[in-house]
C-alpha cells in the first residue's frame, strides 16, 4: 500500500465513522483526531527539527480561551476556532525567536515554564477569563459538526507531513535534527527555519483548543492547561515513530485503543498500565512502530517514497538497492 492509499483509506474511515457509528463512537473519535492534530504539529518540532518541548499544551490553551472569548462575544464556533489558530501563529513568532535560542533540556524546561505562566495568566486574570471557574459556553447541538471540523484539520496535518516529508524543506530539518552547525555550514538557514517551523506548529493546537472548548461547552485553566494533555501527545508520537509521515497516526490509534481498552477492564490502575506500555514500546522499539517498517510494508508505508525513488535513480547501479530501501 503506497502513502496515497493509505491517507485516502484513512480519509474514508474518518467520514465513514460519523455516519455508521453511535454517538459514544463519534466521543470517541473527536478525542482521537484532536491527539492526531496534536501529535503531527509536536512532530513537525519535535520529530523533524529535533527540538522536543513540553510546551504545546501553552498554544492548546491560549487557543482555547481565544476561542471561548470570540464565542462569548457572540461569533460562531468556526470563525472562533480560526481566529485562535491565527492568534496561535502571532504567539508563536515572537516566543520562537526567543525561546528556540535554547537547546535541548533547556529548551524543553523552558517551554514547560512558559505553559505554566500561561495557566497562571489564565487563573490570575479571572476579569477575563473567570479564574478558576472557568467559561461555559453555548453547546453545539449536532456534535458531527465538530467531528468534521477535527478531521478536516487532522487529515490537513497528515497530507501536509507528507508532503514535507518527501520535500527539500523536510531534508532540511532532518539536517538540524542531526547536527544543526553542520546545517548551517551546508547553507541551511536554521535560524528563520526554526522558527518558521515552530510557528507553523502552534497553529494547529490553537484552532484545536478553540475547537475542544466547543466540543466540552467550557473551558477552565486545568483543562485548557492540563500537563497529561501534552505528555500523551508526546506519548503517542514516540509509540508511532519520530519524523515520519504515519508514525503520529499509528501511535494515536493504537495508543487511544489502548487506554479505552485499559480504562473499561481496570480503571483504578490503567494510568499504570498505560505507563508500561509506553515503557516497554520505547525500550524495545525505540524508532517507534513506523521506524521498524524499513521496508515497505503491508500495513503502512513508509515515508520519504519520492525522494527514495530520486537517490535510487542517481545512484551508481551497485548502489541502487540498498538506497531505495533507506
Amino acid at each position: 500500500m503506497n502513502s496515497i492509499a493509505f491517507i485516502a483509506t484513512a480519509a474514508v474511515a474518518v467520514l465513514i465513522l460519523p455516519f455508521v457509528g453511535s454517538e459514544y463512537a463519534i466521543s470517541f473519535g473527536v478525542q482521537l483526531l484532536m491527539f492526531t492534530a496534536l501529535a503531527y504539529s509536536w512532530n513537525l518540532i519535535g520529530g523533524y527539527a529535533g527540538y522536543t518541548h513540553f510546551g504545546q499544551v501553552a498554544f492548546f490553551g491560549f487557543g482555547a480561551y481565544v476561542g471561548a472569548l470570540c464565542m462569548g462575544a457572540g461569533w460562531h464556533w468556526l470563525p472562533a476556532a480560526v481566529a485562535a489558530a491565527l492568534g496561535g501563529l502571532v504567539l508563536a513568532l515572537p516566543l520562537g525567536f526567543a525561546m528556540l535560542r535554547l537547546k535541548g533540556p533547556f529548551f524543553a524546561i523552558g517551554m514547560f515554564g512558559m505553559a505554566r505562566v500561561f495557566e497562571n495568566f489564565a487563573l490570575g486574570f479571572d476579569g477575563i477569563t473567570d479564574g478558576g471557574t472557568g467559561l461555559y459556553l453555548s453547546p453545539v447541538s449536532d456534535m458531527r459538526q465538530i467531528y468534521a471540523a477535527f478531521a478536516v484539520l487532522a487529515l490537513g496535518l497528515l497530507v501536509a507531513t507528507w508532503r514535507l516529508d518527501n520535500s527539500r524543506l523536510g531534508l532540511q530539518l532532518l539536517a538540524i535534527r542531526e547536527d544543526e552547525t553542520a546545517a548551517e555550514a551546508l547553507g541551511v538557514r536554521t535560524s528563520r527555519l526554526k522558527i518558521g517551523v515552530f510557528a507553523a506548529s502552534a497553529i494547529a493546537p490553537a484552532a484545536a483548543g478553540s475547537l475542544y472548548a466547543t466540543y466540552l461547552a467550557f473551558i477552565d485553566p486545568a483543562t485548557a492547561f492540563a500537563p497529561m494533555t501534552e505528555l500523551t501527545t508526546i506519548s503517542m508520537v514516540l509509540l508511532g515513530g519520530l519524523g515520519t509521515v504515519f508514525g503520529p497516526l499509528v501511535g494515536v490509534v493504537t495508543m487511544s485503543v489502548i487506554n479505552e481498552l485499559l480504562w473499561s477492564r481496570f480503571p483504578e490502575i490503567y494510568l499504570m498500565l498505560v505507563g508500561c506500555v509506553i515503557l516497554l514500546a520505547i525500550v524495545f522499539m525505540p524508532r517507534g512502530l513506523a521506524g521498524m517498517a524499513r521496508r515497505r510494508s503491508l500495513l503502512f508505508p513508509v515515508g520519504r517514497e519520492g525522494l527514495r525513488r530520486l537517490v535510487a535513480r542517481r545512484s551508481p547501479p551497485g548502489m541502487r538497492t540498498e538506497a531505495a530501501l533507506g
